[in-house]
């Protein structure tokens, strides 16, 4: 069977593009500065009932892009980054709901991002490009669902940087949304997590070809950006999962080679995810959205989740922690959770028992699905929805 006929399967998909901000209608970001015009990638699943009301947002982490899933082509051997989780039957069902993915600007996929080409200089950006925020994500995204002729959201759903969008959703547009799915996420980044991003970004600085982010011409910065992506994989990454994909095997040989060669399977797992990852990614994207996570602080340093989630107290909630992740844990999504009752608001909390560590909220398929499912029913039935969708021009 090709692989674009699997059961499940959304088969062959398209990106598309959106444009807007056009000067002298700049986007205004949160550092004062403005930016545009403002490209946005995006792609779409199912299709939409006649109101739109069946819409669903997935929102995508550091490193992943509009592709969530499908294949663009029948030679693709991979399919988008979720694939198991969008399409006919799927946790996202793309025979009863029409899912959305963006690339965020900073990116490197196809949106606006420091290595695109600057209008005004006719060169890449570079670090000529405004540093943006998780909010300044969303409120471009909010443009594209305007473009896409949505009133109301049916829910905002991600994991880690992804979810943070998703909490950003429910704070900046209430109105715009029935519900919001953080996965393994966080209103704020931790000390411990801004010091990780710290030691990626300065792989990339110490990295030869950098050069302050002006390499588009010349060589790149492919030693650093693949330093940065290793040590990244750690964190999402649990002990015990780590014991079981490698434990102490050697790659290819039975004893020490008593040098300093590749000899433990895990040395040949990173650098194989290290060097994979320089050629879909862009070192100065990298830099970018790692810093508008540093950034992420829904409580503004007031330390007042309460009176952050004020405006989202109508939202229903669905907020899923991991018990092995340490790179966000389980903590900081009860915090979320208490945040939110104080308001009042409708929310669902569990942490769900699993080794994989911060990367189970692509991996817990299965129980994400039973979770999910039934959440967006409720949703659905409370808020008298028709989930089922009906012909409607895109």
């Amino acid at each position: 069977m090709a692989a674009t006929g699997k059961p499940g399967s959304v088969g062959i998909v398209s990106t598309q593009h959106f444009t807007f901000a056009q000067p002298p209608h700049e986007l205004r970001l949160e550092s004062g500065e403005k930016l545009g015009p403002i490209t946005l990638a995006y792609e779409t699943y199912g299709r939409p009932n006649a109101d739109r009301s069946n819409a669903i947002l997935i929102l995508h982490a550091l490193s992943g892009d509009a592709h969530v899933a499908g294949y663009h082509s029948p030679d693709d051997k991979k399919p988008g980054w979720w694939d198991e989780a969008v399409g006919p039957g799927k946790m996202f069902d793309t025979d009863r709901y029409w899912v959305i993915c963006s690339n965020v600007i900073g990116g490197c996929k196809g949106s606006t991002g420091p290595s695109s080409v600057n209008p005004r200089t006719g060169r890449p950006y570079g670090l000529s490009f405004p540093v943006i925020t998780i909010a300044d994500m969303v409120n471009a995204q909010r443009y594209l669902i305007d473009h896409l002729g949505i009133d109301k959201l049916l829910t905002v759903v991600g994991g880690s940087m992804g979810g943070m969008q998703a909490l950003q959703w429910a704070v900046a547009y209430p109105e715009r949304v029935r519900s919001c799915i953080p996965l393994a996420a966080t209103a704020r980044l931790s000390p411990q997590t801004i010091a990780l991003n710290e030691v990626g970004r300065q792989a990339i600085y110490r990295d030869p070809h950098w050069n302050h982010g002006d390499y588009y011409d010349g060589p790149r910065p492919n030693a650093g950006l693949a330093l940065a992506r290793m040590i990244g994989h750690i964190t999402y990454l649990s002990d015990k999962s780590m014991h079981r994909k490698f434990g102490r095997r050697l790659q290819n040989r039975e004893r020490y080679g008593y040098d300093f060669s590749v000899e433990f399977e895990v040395e040949s797992y990173l650098q194989y995810h290290g060097e994979n990852f320089i050629k879909r990614f862009d070192a100065n994207s990298y830099l970018y959205i790692t810093k508008a996570m540093d950034y992420f602080d829904l409580a503004n340093g007031t330390g007042n989740l309460v009176r952050a989630f004020a405006p989202a107290a109508g939202v229903k909630f669905l907020v899923v922690s991991f018990t092995s992740d340490w790179l966000y844990p389980s903590y900081q999504s009860r915090e979320i959770v208490s945040a939110l009752k104080a308001n009042g608001a409708d929310v669902t909390y569990c942490d769900v028992d699993s080794d994989y560590g911060h990367d189970a909220f692509l991996l817990e398929v299965n129980t994400l699905t039973q979770l999910i499912s039934d959440f967006l029913a409720r949703v659905c039935r409370e808020e008298g929805l028709e989930i089922c969708a009906e012909p409607a021009s895109v």
